[in-house]
């Protein structure tokens, strides 16, 4: 099946592109643009009013989205910010502990959190402790083990490791350590959301946090970043902006005061376009019957067209570093060469887009590619020197 009749807009931009980088910058679909033009016409509509919409209709609906999606059924445990590197700035911050706060991470963990902790720890506010991502099939249980020893404040795991596409599978048993005293658990899931099916569930809902966002593949763009915070786990966050008492201005002037459910996190004016992108894919999906389940069934398919035909080509010499077996996978594949530069960047002089991270060339895929896209992908490939 195709579904390239959703994404008009960004396909017909530049017809000769084939985008297999859906895991890195994913194309919008034309329900995107429907819900930028609606951000718009209401700003002008309502001008100042804009802001009850937002705040009283368009934000619960992303909220409830979000929740929904996580299979949480918890709407106002969810808060949004621009981007995930604000709000694990508050998260920090928010903790109870006495600098240095003491860390527990992979070492394969996206740059917005690997750089922010390693300047942390330059500047003696943290203590960073490690797990190595490899080798790759006991990692779970590696980290885990290491989560378990209780030496930490802050618990911090990609349940889909950026750079390999491998995951992590034991949220249910991490989440059974988190206390609102610390540690705290906290699950990077922007490889995840919209690409695992309920990828994280009731079971540690109560008390881990989780982030994500909608520039992969909710397809909704930038600025659509979340946070699902469990009820008691920092109340009053130190780093905070006026939206977090949005909902009680009326507090005499010099107090401090805090919504009482996720909102505590927020920060201040932001630009809600993204939630009306984000809301109006949502419902594109729905109306098209495209759950998450069923556009991984699709995406896998591709990516089992691509690695059945890759004998033929030098990617066949490449390490796999996240074969399909069956279980939850990424959304791409991550093969690793010592050549992964060059093919990327003769792909893109073929005007194919992949991603390329060291020595890792990844190759992602969407419901925007069909059968004949993965054909003209494995014939470039087989032309790679």
């Amino acid at each position: 099946m195709s579904f390239k009749r959703l994404f008009s807009r960004s396909l017909d931009a530049d017809p000769e592109r084939l985008h297999f980088a859906a895991h890195s910058h994913h194309l919008w679909p034309d329900a995107s643009f429907e819900g930028h033009l609606q951000a718009w016409n209401d700003a002008a509509l309502l001008a100042d009013r804009k802001w009850d919409k937002v705040m009283d209709e368009i934000w619960a609906a992303a909220q409830a989205e979000v929740a929904a999606e996580l299979g949480t059924g918890q709407a106002d445990a969810i808060a949004f910010a621009p981007n995930t590197h604000e709000l694990l700035v508050r998260l920090f911050a928010a903790l109870r502990s006495s600098p240095p706060v003491r860390v527990l991470i992979s070492d394969g963990e996206f740059h917005s959190a690997r750089r922010q902790l390693a300047r942390w720890e330059e500047a003696g506010a943290a203590v960073v402790q490690q797990v190595p991502a490899e080798p790759f099939d006991s990692f779970s249980s590696r980290f885990l083990g290491a989560a378990r020893q209780g030496a930490h404040d802050l618990v911090f795991v990609s349940q889909v490791l950026f750079g390999s596409g491998r995951t992590f599978d034991c949220v249910e048993e991490l989440a059974t350590l988190a206390r609102p005293d610390g540690p705290w658990v906290v699950i990077d899931g922007y490889h995840a959301f919209m690409a695992l099916d309920r990828p994280f569930g009731k079971g540690a809902a109560g008390s881990v946090f989780y982030l994500g966002g909608g520039y992969k593949y909710a397809m909704a763009g930038e600025g659509c970043a979340f946070l699902h915070a469990p009820a008691d786990f920092g109340p009053r966050p130190s780093i905070t902006g006026w939206f977090a008492e949005f909902e009680d201005l009326s507090l005499p002037p010099g107090s401090v005061g805090y919504a009482k459910d996720a909102n505590r996190f927020l920060g201040a004016t932001f630009d809600p376009s993204a939630l009306y992108r984000f809301i109006a894919v949502r419902r594109m999906l729905a109306d098209n019957g495209l759950t998450t389940a069923r556009i991984s069934a699709h995406v896998e398919n591709r990516q089992q067209q691509l690695l059945d035909a890759i004998g033929g080509t030098p990617l066949a010499d490449a390490e796999l570093l996240n074969p399909l077996d069956g279980n939850p996978h990424a959304r791409f594949l991550a093969f690793r060469s010592r050549d992964a530069q060059r093919w990327y960047g003769e792909l893109k002089g073929r005007n194919c887009i992949t991603d390329v991270r060291g020595d890792v060339l990844r190759i992602g895929f969407g419901i925007y590619q069909d059968e004949s896209d993965v054909e003209r992908l494995i014939q470039l490939l087989g032309e790679l020197q």
